[in-house]
Parts: structure tokens; sequence; C-alpha cells
């Protein structure tokens, strides 16, 4: 995993995670639960959420996953479904062997009524030549749109999208919020199935069973 660090240690995704970071934290200030799930190939502080009890880590390469758990990343994510109330994927579909099958497990693992925060460097921008002169192993940008259409048929349902950070890697670590040409993205889904509900059953007298022999209503001694 030392070949992580050229990358996603460097300075110039430094400053476009810390864009990230504002342009997440009011979305964050909605989300509770019991768990939040971090995913990344970089490791990072959580950020921020005062609704939100514990949060699990999974740091990513091309061949397996760390953090509190040690998993293979070419295997279903090993969470139950509707577990983490806030799923956040922090640039890991960019390193993810199949980003689809990546995103739908966690919609999967995502609680109904929670938010799916996703982070990345935009292909559209000036971080692709960049990527190309620095990276030292496979690295997929996948657009927003894509990612939407990705979503499709499933239960979530795409809130907002916004592009972030500097449209060029930059050496400053200053946060760049960036606007319409941002080089990186946010892309903020919610998971609209509803939670069931138990629902409290109203006892119901059950008639006793009639004595065999007799018609219904009649008694035993009555023929006496």
């Amino acid at each position: 995993m030392a070949q992580r660090d050229d990358i996603y240690a460097s300075t110039p995704l430094r400053g476009l995670f810390a864009a990230e970071a504002h342009a997440l934290a009011p979305e964050l200030q909605r989300c509770a639960g019991a768990y939040a799930l971090q995913i990344s190939p970089a490791t990072s502080a959580p950020p921020a959420s005062p609704l939100l009890d514990r949060w699990v880590h999974l740091y990513m390469d091309e061949h397996r996953g760390m953090g509190d758990l040690h998993a293979r990343v070419d295997e279903p994510l090993p969470f139950l479904d509707d577990a983490f109330g806030l799923v956040l994927l922090s640039h890991a579909l960019e390193v993810a062997p199949n980003p689809q099958a990546l995103l739908l497990e966690a919609a999967r693992v995502l609680a109904p009524g929670g938010l799916l925060a996703l982070t990345g460097m935009h292909p559209a921008s000036g971080w692709l030549p960049w990527l190309l002169w620095r990276r030292r192993r496979k690295v997929t940008l996948e657009s927003p749109l894509r990612v939407g259409h990705w979503l499709r048929g499933t239960e979530l349902s795409v809130e907002r999208v916004r592009r972030v950070g500097p449209l060029w890697p930059s050496s400053a670590v200053v946060p760049h919020h960036g606007g319409p040409l941002g080089g990186g993205y946010l892309l903020v889904a919610r998971k609209r199935r509803e939670a069931a509900v138990p629902i409290r059953l109203r006892p119901r007298a059950i008639a006793p069973a009639p004595v065999a022999g007799l018609a219904p209503g009649a008694r035993r001694n009555a023929a006496a």
C-alpha cells in the first residue's frame, strides 16, 4: 500500500479533501444513527457528525481493505443490510476493482432514510492529466452522471451534485471551495425505503369449539 501515498497523501489532494469536507459539513448535520461507514483510499479522520455515534473505517487499495477490519475489495462488504445511517465513499470508486459493485454494496448496507455521500475527482477537469502524469497504479475517475445512472433501480435517489475544489491540482493546502468548474465533486443520495414499523395486533376473542354431537348453542343438560 506504499504507492497509495504517492497520490492520496499528496498536497494537491489534501487540499481537495479539505474542500470536500467543507461542502459535506452541512449535509452531516442531518445524519443520525448508531454507525457510519467511511471507505476511502487514504487514512484520514472522519468528518464531524454530532448525531452519529461511531465511525467504521475501511481503507482500500487495489487488493484489500484495512482499518477497523480487514476485507477483500473484490467481495461484498462484510456488513448486514441496513446497518449504517451514513455511508461516505471518499474517492473509493477510484481505486475499487469494480466501482459499480462497490456502489451497490454501499446502497445495500445503508439504512432506510440514511445518506450516501460520495466524493471524487471529476474526469472533466485538470485532475485527469495530473493523474496520468503522477499515477503508479490504476486509478479510474467516474463522473457523477455515471454514478447517478448506476443508482437507478436502487432505493437511493440523488438529492444533489456539486463541483468542489480547484479545477487544477494546487500546491496550496488551503481549501478551495470551487464552483461549477471545480476539479472534484460531491454527490449526495438518500435511501427512500421506509423502515418497517412493528404493528401491535389487537387480540380477538376466540369462541369455544362446540361439543361433538350437539348443535351450536345447545347445552349438554338440555336433553335431560
